[in-house]
């Protein structure tokens, strides 16, 4: 399992995800500034940008990879098979659960279920695979 603590970052106005590279707190903006990526993922020519957290949604890294080795973050979409079903699966969104301690995938603790599990999307830009699962 990685260690890593590594963040992304939805832009609400831009309508797309970003890499977050740092986030600070001795900016001269009072609280926390987040530092992204615009373009290349900080390939040489990229953009780089900082946002005080208007109009973004850290969403972090959860330490686990889906079953095709991806990375897992909070508000991914996860597609997994119902235990003692050939046939059945859901799809559930991947958030952090005060009462358990951890990011859960529906009712289930997300460690228990992410190998198992493939990213289909994220909650920001593909809600109508949740509605299609109601």
């Amino acid at each position: 399992m990685s260690r890593e603590i590594k963040f992304r970052a939805w832009d609400k106005h831009e309508k797309r995800m970003l890499d977050v590279y740092r986030i600070s707190f001795d900016g001269p903006i009072e609280g926390a500034q987040v530092h992204c990526y615009l373009d290349d993922r900080g390939g040489k020519g990229s953009t780089e940008y900082s946002y005080d957290g208007d109009g973004l949604i850290l969403e972090q890294f959860t330490g686990l990879k889906d079953k095709n080795g991806k990375d897992i973050y909070e508000g991914d979409l996860l597609k997994f098979k119902i235990l003692f079903s050939d046939d059945d699966y859901e799809v559930g969104q991947v958030i952090w659960s005060n009462q358990d301690a951890g990011f859960v995938l529906k009712c289930f603790n997300l460690w228990k279920v992410a190998l198992r599990a493939e990213i289909v999307g994220n909650i920001h830009e593909n809600t109508e695979l949740l509605e299609a699962d109601q």
